[in-house]
């Protein structure tokens, strides 16, 4: 599924019309872009946590020639999926508490 065939689904689903869900979509993940950039982390119970996480600076390999190169530390996104996302994508059933 690509962003416009999400734009369609999300419209079908909420009656909204291609062009609100289109700027519903950019909204959300405009913010969770701008969160996440800032250092914050978002959360989505049962969909997932975006957040931002720190690599250490380390020494790496060509594979080519095998002669040892330096990596830069970094900060990267990192997204956790959420227990009611796993058990969807396994095919199993949500336990109910």
């Amino acid at each position: 599924m690509n962003k416009s065939e999400l734009i369609e689904a999300i419209a079908k689903s909420s009656e909204l019309t291609k062009a609100d869900a289109e700027r519903a979509l950019n909204a959300t993940l405009e913010t969770v872009v701008k969160a996440v950039a800032k250092g914050d982390t978002v959360t989505l119970i049962g969909f997932g946590t975006f957040k931002s996480v720190k690599r250490a600076a380390r020494t790496g390999r060509n594979p080519a020639t095998g002669a040892a190169l330096k990596i830069a530390a970094s900060t990267s996104p990192k997204f956790t999926a959420g227990a009611t996302f796993k058990t969807a994508v396994a095919g199993k059933k949500a336990k109910k508490k």
